[in-house]
């Protein structure tokens, strides 16, 4: 690959994208552009343009922006949908986040004429996969640098003597080892490494910063109710929101009430398996919410397809595949189960859980005549049952009797 004229950098303002900052400069002898996205994490962001300054970017190449509507109702929306988690258990709150700082990436590279783009997720992770398959579907001829696969400074004391060396301010709390790392956004936080390393040994309490323990959330439940229209809340206790402003309330809800940790040790795209902490309470709070809606407007044989798909969905997301073909082919099937998922959820929230107690919508199909114990006034013959089942048993019975034939032998 030749070196890069101009690169656009996914930037922090912390530490190690500083370096990879200043190591971008000294390597290539490139021009740097930076790139900071307020994406939620709850970190204020000038200090990143300072910082920035400090290394000598020019303030006509700094970019920090604030990207928490689109990446909520573009990016978290669509696929809550599609009610995905990743093996079971997982929100995909890291990896529904890469596709739009990508999607960034490429658009301010070619608004400045930039002719690459770096980030500083290292060669073992997952991330560095979702960056640049994402970098690479929205221009197939940008260079993507991935420095940690690159440079000799292959331990902690070797980044610090590289900061010193270059006069980038190290702040006190980062000159030892970090006990985990994190990662934030509006939909959770990830928290993995160090501490958290061995399966076997029980997260501390102090890794947990969105969600009080759920032995002490309050002791009384707490009922809200979310309106949904066309598979999107809008809404919440009949106060229309914004995507983000949504998602922040639960969260702030879902957090109060101890909802949403989890344990999760994942099976990573690179092959080797990792724990790791999240935290997602909005979004647990919304997955059961959408899927309390669905249960009365969504009809069976969609449902159960869309439920068959959602793995292979979610697997997409998981391995970096957003704008992928396939991904936006299983996006129209799932938009199109929700042209009717409308309506409102009631749901208590107490102690770590968030459950569905009513739903109501115009567009239900639940019909209290059809189901009723009582006299339903002709609405359902029970009678029709029996042909139903004779029908349905028929290759069971003659496979029943064929086998008895066959043992009888």
């Amino acid at each position: 690959m030749s070196a890069p004229k101009k690169v656009v950098l996914a930037y922090s303002g912390g530490l190690d994208t500083s370096i990879i900052l200043k190591w971008l400069q000294t390597e290539y002898g490139c021009e740097v552009v930076t790139f900071t996205a307020d994406l939620g994490q709850g970190e204020e962001l000038e200090p990143a343009r300072q910082k920035a300054e400090l290394l000598g970017i020019n303030p006509d190449n700094i970019y920090i922006e604030d990207i928490r509507e689109e990446f909520v109702r573009d990016f978290v929306f669509p696929m809550f949908r599609a009610n995905a988690v990743y093996e079971g258990l997982y929100l995909l709150g890291t990896s529904i986040a890469r596709p739009l700082i990508s999607k960034r990436l490429i658009e301010i590279a070619e608004a400045t004429g930039a002719d690459a783009v770096a980030h500083g997720a290292t060669g073992k992770g997952n991330d560095q996969v979702r960056f640049e398959l994402a970098a690479y579907a929205l221009n197939p001829d940008i260079k993507v640098i991935a420095p940690w696969r690159e440079w000799d400074l292959s331990s902690r004391t070797k980044l610090l003597e590289f900061a010193e060396q270059h006069q980038i301010p190290i702040a006190k709390d980062k000159r030892g080892e970090a006990p985990f790392s994190v990662d934030a956004n509006l939909l959770h936080t990830s928290s993995e490494g160090k501490v958290l390393e061995d399966p076997a040994i029980d997260a501390p309490d102090y890794v947990y910063q969105r969600t009080v323990a759920p032995e002490d959330a309050p002791e009384t439940p707490e009922f809200i109710e979310v309106t949904f229209e066309k598979g999107d809340a809008v809404a919440i206790n009949g106060e229309a929101m914004s995507p983000a402003t949504i998602l922040t309330k639960l969260n702030e809800l879902g957090g109060k009430h101890g909802i949403g940790r989890l344990d999760f040790v994942e099976n990573r795209f690179v092959g080797m398996k990792s724990r790791g902490i999240y935290e997602t309470p909005g979004g647990t709070v919304l997955l059961e919410a959408h899927r309390g809606i669905e249960q009365i407007t969504l009809d069976s044989g969609a449902g159960h397809l869309k439920d068959s798909l959602m793995p292979r969905y979610a697997e997409l997301i998981y391995n970096g595949f957003w704008y992928s073909p396939e991904r936006e082919m299983l996006q129209a099937a799932i938009d199109k189960s929700q042209e009717n998922v409308t309506g409102t959820v009631k749901l208590k929230l107490y102690k770590g859980s968030a459950t569905c107690v009513g739903r109501w919508s115009d567009h239900s199909l639940y019909s209290e005549a059809h189901v009723t114990f009582e006299e339903d006034a002709g609405a359902y013959d029970q009678k029709d049952a029996a042909g139903f089942i004779q029908l349905n048993a028929l290759r069971l019975k003659l496979l029943a009797a064929r086998n008895k034939r066959v043992s009888d032998k």
